[in-house]
């Protein structure tokens, strides 16, 4: 989808974060991964973000959602609009 910008921020022992992968992938979507263990940078733009450290905190185009696991629908529900309105 062409009006979708997803970033994923990821640890490689988080299982939310791969599900959270899964799930952008299942739907036929790119995005893009920030692990956190390979850049400084990445825990900090986590932090700047959401004033926590929670992986995944998961940015698609403005909204921010920290985890995947709780906010499954609402990031689902908001997928789902987007899709309608391409």
């Amino acid at each position: 989808m062409k009006n979708l910008n997803i970033t994923i921020y990821t640890i490689p022992t988080c299982s939310d974060c791969h599900d959270a992968k899964r799930y952008f992938q299942e739907q036929g979507l790119e995005y893009m991964e920030k692990d956190c263990t390979t850049d400084p940078r990445y825990p900090q733009e986590v932090w700047d973000l959401t004033k926590k450290q929670v992986v995944p905190t998961i940015v698609i185009n403005d909204e921010v959602w920290v985890g995947f696991g709780e906010h499954y629908e609402q990031i689902d529900h908001y997928i789902q609009e987007k899709k309608r309105m391409d």
